[in-house]
């Protein structure tokens, strides 16, 4: 199997190609340290696209939606999609406002989305898409109601191509204008956990769960979502 996602005119980096990727570390890496995706597609000559959650088991995407989603609906028979993920690392300011720019990790993965069929591969899914940020706590929770079974959908994806782009450098500003007393800088930007905001209506007995262990206040999000992906899956690089 090979170490790289196949290039074509669909996934090749053309704008500052020097900042594409297509080896699976890196495409893997950037989409497992993310919870939200941006699913796009086209219904009727109409461009579309979807925020959800999703989750990467090996070389398939999935995501779940609602049984009355249209986006589910439409993609039931098999349609391509384009996947997207981005962070957002840092705001960079220059001394010009053509150079000011921001740091970012991003993925763009091709593949056609199908409906998940039948009743076990929809529980598995179910708890698959709670195990993979909170590894084991499918096995703690009540199991879904007939209604919730049903009004519960999954899509999967698998990745026939993908790229990844990242800018992780500084101020990039023309030679002559560092010469400018032009204050210029980069911010650097996380999503950070917060600490944690009980249900008014918790349970006296109610405990905090052993793989709740790595959401602690102060960590950043994207480290957070890695290390329960490794947790999930650990033997998947």
């Amino acid at each position: 199997m090979s170490d790289t996602y196949p290039i074509s005119r669909r996934n090749n980096v053309v704008r500052r190609p020097q900042r594409g990727h297509y080896d699976k570390t890196t495409v893997h890496a950037i989409l497992d340290a993310a919870l939200l995706a941006h699913i796009a597609y086209v219904i009727d000559g109409q461009p579309l696209c979807t925020p959800t959650g999703f989750w990467r088991e090996g070389e398939r995407l999935f995501w779940h939606g609602s049984s009355a989603s249209r986006m589910i609906r439409f993609q039931k028979p098999g349609v391509p999609v384009c996947v997207t993920v981005t962070h957002l690392d840092a705001l960079v300011l220059a001394r010009s406002g053509f150079h000011h720019s921001v740091n970012y990790r991003s993925v763009m993965a091709f593949g056609t989305a199908r409906l998940l069929e039948g009743d076990e591969a929809k529980r598995r899914a179910m708890d698959g898409f709670v195990d993979r940020f909170y590894p084991g706590r499918s096995k703690l929770l009540r199991v879904p109601n007939a209604q919730e079974f049903k009004a519960t959908t999954f899509v999967s994806m698998e990745i026939e191509q993908a790229s990844a782009k990242i800018r992780e450098t500084h101020v990039g500003d023309e030679e002559e204008d560092y010469a400018l007393p032009i204050w210029a800088a980069r911010f650097p930007v996380h999503q950070v956990i917060g600490a944690a905001e009980p249900c008014p209506r918790q349970h006296p007995d109610a405990v905090i769960p052993p793989e709740m262990r790595p959401y602690q206040a102060g960590k950043r999000l994207d480290e957070v979502l890695t290390e329960t992906y490794r947790a999930n899956y650990p033997s998947d690089g």
